[in-house]
């Protein structure tokens, strides 16, 4: 594995360390951010140490809680981090497990690498696109995780068999993804059971099997997806922005995503 990338399976751990320590404290200073989307401590303190790993590697970084730079000074940038400290903020304060760690490496507007980690369970997925693996391992020892010799398994994703998997939003679904569900019972004359899953927890679902579809029909920005795509992508899943029926690309003008589908349906 190259070092970059283990430098960024460190981090993700390090911060999730630290996510922990602050989830089981009652305090997590919850705040606002201008478009009413939560903030709290974890969110922070996770990015620094994050940051802390990455910026020695002189790839420039693009996270949720870094002041967002002008696409004047991203736009010839042919490397990036992309990184979601603390994804899925909302399940972290209802105290359901379901939030990650996100950190994806960028070349050329194209995911090459990912690493989402979760901190309740000490999941970690990791995505190499360049060699078509991606990987699962849950942590023994997260204080001496030795990152040269993870007990790593590979991933696949599944056929669909006599119903079609369908994951959901826990805070996101919402009539357009109700009615695309509608309209695969119609198509393809098979049962369609909801998985439910918070944060970027849905692309993993895909990745390795226990999914078959994943559609997104609301906001999402370039961070909560990234290292999801690059996990997905490894294992030959595509991430169609629903506008350009093209796979996502990264970097963009606008850090908002369009609309996306992760499917297995063909």
């Amino acid at each position: 594995m190259k070092e970059i990338y283990k430098i960024a399976i460190r981090a993700a751990v390090e911060a999730g360390i630290r996510i922990m320590e602050i989830y089981e404290n009652e305090d997590f200073q919850v705040e606002s951010k201008f478009d009413d989307s939560p903030l709290t401590i974890a969110d922070n303190q996770a990015n620094d140490i994050i940051n802390s790993f990455l910026i020695p590697t002189g790839v420039p970084i693009i996270s949720e809680e870094n002041k967002q730079l002008d696409f004047s000074d991203r736009k010839d940038w042919q490397e990036c981090w992309i990184v979601d400290p603390l994804d899925g903020t909302k399940e972290f304060i209802k105290r359901n497990g379901e939030f990650t760690v996100n950190i994806a490496l960028i070349r050329n507007n194209i995911p090459v690498f990912g690493v989402i980690y979760v901190p309740a369970k000490k999941d970690l997925y990791i995505g190499d696109v360049e060699n078509h693996k991606s990987f699962k391992t849950t942590l023994n020892s997260v204080e001496n995780m030795d990152v040269e010799n993870l007990d790593l398994i590979e991933i696949s994703p599944s056929e669909f068999n006599d119903k079609i998997r369908v994951v959901g939003s826990r805070s996101h679904m919402n009539q357009d993804t109700l009615d695309y569900i509608d309209e695969l019972k119609s198509k393809f004359n098979k049962d369609v059971e909801i998985v439910s899953k918070g944060s970027s927890l849905k692309f993993c679902l895909v990745a390795e099997g226990k999914a078959d579809v994943y559609p997104r029909f609301a906001p999402t920005m370039e961070w909560d997806t990234a290292a999801g795509q690059a996990i997905c992508n490894a294992v030959g899943l595509s991430v169609i922005d629903s506008q350009t029926d093209e796979p996502m690309k990264y970097n963009r003008e606008n850090l908002l995503n369009n609309y996306f589908l992760v499917s297995r349906l063909g």
